[in-house]
């Protein structure tokens, strides 16, 4: 007797193994990159500053070759349906992001400093403006666009078309908790072939630790979804990240960065202020939800 489940499940296999490949494109972008990057220094000598560059430019046009090769070769589908609106309303809900991320780091970040729990320096604000621009530059093209455009985008549309929305969400949140593993194996592989000493995979990108990793990617990866969800657009999640970015790296890593405006955490409880901040962002833009964006813009 023919099976009545293999019309139900392949569809759903197809959007398992769309998610997935999406997955490996993000992995693939960010691992070779770095290898790719790193390799150059070697044999060139260039500076640091300008392999960050490099790596956030091969990054970007990875990422962007390998998302419309799967969705317009592959899907036979438009770019349009992973929530990339018009300028008009992509404009607005790219400053919604930033506003909605920004004021909740302040809220939170401002109680945190009433409380006691962070020391600011001394404040350098041409040295932070730089900081400002140079990093959004590299922080959207390296991590902001590409890794939204992969989940936010690609991967959340192909789930959520054959699975049920929280299922689509939750394994999302899933396979963007772990790109960062599969990173570090392609990073490992190429490195290894182009004559390097390449760091050995792990759990979580190099210098980053593995806990936090585990805790706090769950929490931003749903974060990010939320924002897409609830605007239909996916420059929201875009200005999401990108502000979570800049506002890690000034309070955390601000003295490391040269950010011209660092907070000294005075306690290890401080480190709970950024799950605590973008929970914030989440819960403004499910009160501000204007309706259920679908996969599609």
């Amino acid at each position: 007797m023919p099976s009545t489940e293999a019309p139900v499940d392949a569809p759903r296999a197809r959007a398992l193994a769309r998610g997935v490949l999406g997955t490996c494109a993000m992995a693939v972008a960010l691992g070779s990159a770095g290898a790719i990057a790193h390799a150059v220094q070697s044999r060139t000598g260039m500076s640091d500053a300008s392999r960050q560059v490099l790596i956030a430019a091969l990054c970007l046009l990875i990422t962007v070759s390998l998302i419309v090769l799967l969705r317009r070769a592959v899907d036979r589908e438009p770019m349009s349906g992973l929530g990339l609106t018009g300028w008009a309303r992509g404009l607005r809900t790219f400053a919604l992001g930033v506003a909605v991320t920004g004021g909740s780091a302040v809220v939170v970040f401002g109680l945190g400093t009433w409380a006691g729990w962070f020391e600011w320096g001394p404040l350098d604000a041409a040295k932070l403006a730089r900081f400002l621009l140079v990093n959004a530059l590299i922080a959207m093209a390296l991590e902001a666009f590409p890794e939204e455009l992969v989940f936010r985008g690609y991967v959340y549309a192909s789930l959520s078309r054959a699975l049920r929305r929280w299922t689509a969400f939750l394994t999302t949140v899933l396979l963007f908790c772990l790109v960062g593993a599969g990173s570090t194996v392609v990073n490992f592989a190429v490195g290894t072939l182009l004559g390097q000493d390449p760091p050995a995979p792990g759990f979580a990108p190099p210098g980053q630790d593995p806990v936090a990793y585990a805790v706090l990617f769950p929490v931003f990866g749903t974060v990010l979804l939320i924002a897409r969800i609830t605007t239909g657009s996916l420059w929201t999640s875009i200005a999401v990240h990108l502000t979570y970015l800049t506002v890690a790296r000034i309070t955390l890593e601000g003295a490391s960065r040269g950010t011209g405006w660092a907070a000294q955490p005075t306690t290890p409880d401080a480190l709970l202020l950024i799950p605590a901040f973008l929970l914030l962002t989440a819960v403004v833009f499910l009160l501000v939800k204007r309706r259920p964006a679908a996969s599609g813009s």
